[in-house]
């Protein structure tokens, strides 16, 4: 699933949605999960919190690039609630996701068009009022320098828009820019020249990050 790496959204934070379907409740929740073992234990505490409902259907993507894909119709017609929520994820090409529909029971029978309709819905629901972003690929770089350049490498953040994950004052300024990863070189090279090759980088890490606003989530040191 590699390929399909840079058009996958991973969820940073869930949402909440309701719906009601001829009397039926249907109360879902999105959560960001980064392994099986969260996206289980987010769905216990769902269970814990409506012990008393008829249903908690489930679906879930994470693992390493989404390798894990994993739902639950919970005693609904087969095919009518997680398989729809999978799938709903998956159009969506959402990673790192957990969504569970709560069914309350209204007294009327939907038939299978009408569950897959309302747990979709539903679903989709909770999905919009949640976050997410892309994964991108960046390096963090560091530069020394004297203060007379400071104010330049603040400029080329403020220019170029680059997030500034770390400043060190001392004899010299130490500060560390997330760069993304088409722009690296650009940026390497436009600092050595604007110094005069006075300034090169001391450090340079590979890493993956998600993006939301001026917030940067997830960010991850890779080799």
């Amino acid at each position: 699933m590699e390929k399909n790496e840079k058009k996958a959204l991973l969820c940073l934070r869930g949402g909440e949605a309701e719906i009601t379907e001829k009397k039926s409740r249907f109360i879902a929740r999105v959560a960001a999960v980064k392994s099986e073992e969260e996206a289980i234990a987010f769905l216990a505490g769902v269970r814990k919190q409506h012990r008393e409902a008829r249903h908690n259907c489930y679906a879930y993507i994470t693992g390493e690039d989404g390798a894990v894909e994993k739902f639950s119709d919970d005693g609904e017609p087969a095919k009518t609630a997680g398989l729809p929520m999978l799938e709903l994820l998956r159009k969506k090409g959402l990673r790192d996701v957990c969504v569970v529909v709560t069914r309350y029971f209204g007294g009327i029978l939907l038939g299978t068009g009408g569950l897959v309709r309302a747990y979709s819905a539903a679903a989709a629901a909770a999905l919009d009022a949640s976050l997410f972003s892309e994964r991108l690929r960046g390096r963090l770089i560091r530069w020394s320098t004297d203060y007379s350049f400071y104010g330049k490498l603040q400029y080329l953040a403020e220019e170029e828009t680059l997030s500034v994950m770390e400043t060190e004052f001392g004899e010299a300024v130490s500060m560390t820019l997330l760069v993304p990863e088409e722009k690296a070189e650009q940026i390497i090279a436009r600092v050595s020249e604007q110094s005069a090759g006075r300034v090169l980088p001391e450090e340079i890490q590979k890493v993956r990050y998600c993006k939301a606003g001026t917030c940067i989530e997830g960010l991850q040191v890779v080799n």
